[in-house]
């Protein structure tokens, strides 16, 4: 199978020592294109130093995650345009809104994913968006500029039947984790996959996050990698009904046309 992992944080602490066996074992279990997430103004940095180093495996994204919205200033929109303007740079994000824990106060989210889907509509690059327990104020934002915007992808979905079909008449595309690996939290996704077109279905890891519960064996440290994209791939075919290599095969083609990351690569 050829995947690809369309979020994983290889900027995060965690992956500092070994990021090249990370990267290995990804490739050795068919993952043979990520894209690195920027998720604050020195990550999106990070990420893209990364994709430059590793060009034929590494893409990137740049963006504030809602979580460091209230650091979003003038000067944090002048990097974003910068680093937008890179090739290796395939989306604007992570960006978008957590009302979950308000790491950062609303109305500083607010202005920060406002912001972002500027950015987005001037460089017309797609956005990697994330929304978690605020999704009336999500879509308020992104309904009034959807038929302006490139794409937009709903990374790591993880809501209810409602939501994933707000999204898909908004035409956005689905990303799907580990989550769905989860009994505790995420059996709703087993049904509600099949209800993703796949030339709307990709997939991602958002490692170290997320491990998926259904790895076995379990590793001792938790950390997830991007190699289990694998085992998310082979978890959401049988909930499809489909082969894991038609899975991957769709949803690789889907990312590829998303990002257009050239075949080539």
């Amino acid at each position: 199978m050829t995947l690809i992992d369309i979020g994983a944080n290889l900027t995060h602490e965690t992956f500092r020592r070994d990021l090249d066996d990370v990267l290995a074992r990804a490739y050795a279990a068919g993952v043979t294109r990520l894209v690195v997430t920027g998720a604050s103004s020195r990550g999106s940095e990070e990420a893209l130093e990364l994709a430059l180093r590793l060009p034929d495996l590494l893409s990137a994204t740049a963006g504030v995650h809602p979580h460091h919205a209230a650091e979003y200033t003038a000067e944090t929109d002048t990097l974003l345009r910068s680093l937008l303007r890179h090739e290796a740079v395939r989306a604007v994000g992570e960006a978008g809104l957590d009302y979950h824990r308000n790491i950062s106060p609303r109305e500083a989210q607010l202005f920060a994913f406002e912001r972002q889907v500027e950015l987005a509509l001037d460089c017309g690059k797609p956005l990697f968006l994330h929304q978690r327990d605020a999704h009336e104020d999500f879509l308020a934002i992104l309904k009034p500029v959807r038929d302006r915007l490139s794409n937009a992808v709903a990374h790591c979905f993880t809501g209810d039947r409602r939501e994933l079909f707000d999204y898909l008449d908004l035409d956005l595309h689905i990303g799907i984790t580990g989550w769905i690996c989860d009994e505790r939290r995420g059996t709703h996704l087993r049904e509600l996959v099949r209800e993703v077109p796949a030339n709307r279905l990709m997939l991602e890891t958002d490692c170290p996050y997320l491990l998926p519960r259904t790895v076995r064996p379990m590793p001792s440290h938790r950390r997830n990698e991007p190699m289990y994209l694998a085992h998310i791939c082979e978890e959401v075919a049988r909930d499809r009904g489909e082969t894991a290599q038609a899975t991957a095969a769709a949803t690789t083609a889907t990312a590829l046309r998303f990002f257009g990351i050239p075949v080539a690569q």
